[in-house]
């Protein structure tokens, strides 16, 4: 705490160096009107303007020649105290923006560093959310103005695709269409798509040109393209707009919206296909050579799904993008792998980990196709429910088993699943 409050007292001294900076300017405007001093007794600019006054009066004791000089040193002095006043307004708002910004902090230590008391047991809650970025509209003015059309409560639903897996994007851009998602944006990567969306009237954005996107987002996989939306999502972030990403291998069921709790940075499905794997255990080591000591207790979750995740636009989510992005540039790493590394590893000698809070969803919700294929189709109590999507990330073949659920699940067809093996051949 003490930290913090000496943080706060530094304040001040931000304010004091402007001062100073706005005082020698000052002085520097002080030095060219009156470069003999105040109280030099010769003559002044003021002095100068005055004899040359008297002197243009009297025309038979001036030669031409020297009243033009006059009149020169007259503008050249006025142009330059146009310029000091210009920059004196350029300091002082530099000035007034420095100390809103200074405010601002000063507020954020104010309420995460505030001393309070403990409750009663029970009552005590820990803080789960972090408060959300300043909207910078000048990060991508096109975009900002294209999340203003198409967001809702700001937030939006983000796809990226190109020409590769055109025919899972036009299952899933139905499925958004028969649920009424309104709040559905698709990256375009490449003109074909871009020509997609737009026959089908579907939002797109297509970004400017980067060669570094461009190549791999015009002729990569499935995988190549995933690794790209970490670097694409920035942008949404430091909009002020919180991002639901989804991968083109999902068929929505119902609106995800309605089904999200929005209490911490990161919040995702999982890979998990049971509770114990979804939302983690106790797995106990063997280590017979150890004697009594040969029990050892290891916490355990299988990963969350880097296909389908919802962003709040705080720092920890954007230092998550970075992170993953920067890792991925260096190396041939599956983003998935990385997203969870950085998610999860802790803060250790030589690293310091990442501070987000984070939420896996409910995985009869968000159904990764191992939990589809393996258990529900399998019990009629579970058969019985509607996920809200489903994802098709556990099966290569991925058209043929977004067909058919959308047999089961929106037409009815009750055995649309049973010709299917558990895994892929």
């Amino acid at each position: 705490m003490s930290g913090r409050r000496d943080r706060i007292k530094q304040f001040p001294g931000s304010r004091i160096a402007i001062a100073i900076l706005v005082g020698i300017l000052i002085g520097c405007v002080c030095t060219i009107l009156f470069p003999n001093g105040f109280f030099y007794s010769g003559s002044s600019v003021k002095e100068r303007l005055s004899k040359s006054t008297s002197k243009v009066g009297s025309v038979s004791c001036e030669s031409p020649e020297r009243i033009t000089m006059l009149k020169s040193d007259f503008a050249l002095i006025s142009e330059k105290n146009a310029e000091l006043r210009k920059q004196v307004r350029e300091l002082t708002d530099k000035l007034r923006l420095a100390e809103q910004g200074t405010e601002n902090v000063r507020k954020q230590v104010l309420v995460l560093g505030s001393e309070i008391k403990a409750g009663p047991f029970g009552t005590v809650k820990s803080l789960r959310t972090n408060p959300t970025v300043v909207p910078d509209e000048s990060v991508n003015p096109r975009l900002a103005k294209l999340l203003e059309k198409v967001a809702i409560n700001k937030e939006i639903i983000v796809v990226l695709a190109n020409s590769n897996v055109k025919q899972m994007l036009e299952m899933q851009t139905s499925s958004v269409k028969r649920v009424g998602i309104r709040n559905y944006l698709v990256v375009a990567l490449d003109d074909f798509i871009e020509n997609f969306c737009k026959s089908n009237e579907v939002a797109y954005y297509k970004r400017d040109p980067d060669k570094a996107v461009d190549k791999v987002g015009e002729n990569g996989d499935n995988h190549a393209v995933s690794g790209l939306k970490f670097r694409v999502l920035r942008e949404f972030l430091q909009l002020g707009y919180s991002v639901l990403l989804s991968d083109v291998d999902i068929l929505f069921l119902q609106n995800p919206f309605s089904h999200l709790y929005r209490d911490s940075d990161v919040e995702s499905m999982s890979d998990g296909h049971d509770n114990q794997t979804a939302y983690g255990f106790n797995d106990v080591f063997d280590e017979p050579s150890m004697g009594w000591a040969r029990y050892a207790h290891t916490m355990r979750i299988w990963v969350f799904n880097s296909g389908f995740f919802y962003l709040r636009p705080t720092l920890p989510s954007i230092d998550l993008l970075d992170r993953v992005a920067d890792t991925l540039s260096k190396s041939e790493a599956w983003d998935q792998a990385v997203f969870n590394e950085q998610l999860f590893f802790p803060s250790h000698p030589g690293y310091t980990g990442l501070h987000a809070s984070k939420r896996v969803m409910d995985m009869y919700e968000f159904m990764n196709s191992k939990v589809l294929f393996k258990t529900v189709r399998k019990n009629q109590e579970l058969k019985k429910l509607k996920p809200v999507i489903v994802h098709l990330n556990y099966h290569p073949d991925k058209l043929e088993r977004m067909q058919a659920v959308v047999e089961f699940y929106v037409n009815g067809k009750q055995d649309a699943l049973d010709s299917f093996p558990d895994g892929s051949n």
